[in-house]
């Protein structure tokens, strides 16, 4: 039902119609409550674009259809989508868990967490298949969510940083 979503919402803003009512009401009690997540476009194998929610501010399924949306629109790593690359793109839904204070490094597990860190205004956030379709050890994985958050590499050992870790329910659209 997720996958559905996204697709007709995005299909509706990618050629200008309507876009799919969602009616609480009628979605099963999971798609109804509060969850963060992200939605991940490809096109050919190719990053389209990915955007999410961390927080549990809307109920998924909203989510799901804003983050669509926004991935094919407001990544500003890529210009926005247009209906030509429509046909070639594959939607991705990492349904995130809620955040969780990472306290020692050697914790954290490649394949099973996501990483969110920060320090001061700065931050940055790797799905947990990012690792593994990069083939990354932790500690590899732990300086590029750095350098995502536009910080030096090492700035994950700064007492200063905080790095949370997050699983994922990710769905495929294969």
């Amino acid at each position: 039902m997720l996958m559905a979503l996204a697709r007709e919402t995005l299909e509706a803003k990618i050629f200008g119609t309507n876009p799919p009512n969602i009616d609480l009401s009628t979605l099963p009690p999971a798609l109804q409550e509060p969850c963060g997540a992200f939605v991940t476009l490809k096109r050919r194998g190719q990053l389209r674009g990915c955007i999410g929610q961390i927080e549990a501010r809307w109920p998924l399924a909203v989510t799901v259809a804003r983050m669509a949306v926004a991935a094919a629109f407001h990544d500003p790593r890529l210009p926005s989508m247009t209906p030509d690359e429509w046909k070639d793109v594959e939607l991705e839904i990492s349904v995130l868990s809620p955040l969780a204070r990472l306290r020692d490094a050697s914790q954290l597990r490649v394949g099973t967490h996501g990483l969110y860190l920060r320090k001061e205004t700065q931050a940055g956030l790797l799905l947990p298949q990012v690792p593994l379709e990069q083939g990354w050890d932790a500690e590899t994985f732990l300086r590029q969510t750095c350098r995502k958050a536009g910080l030096p590499p090492e700035a994950w050992k700064d007492p200063a940083a905080e790095i949370f870790v997050f699983t994922a329910e990710v769905i495929h659209e294969k």
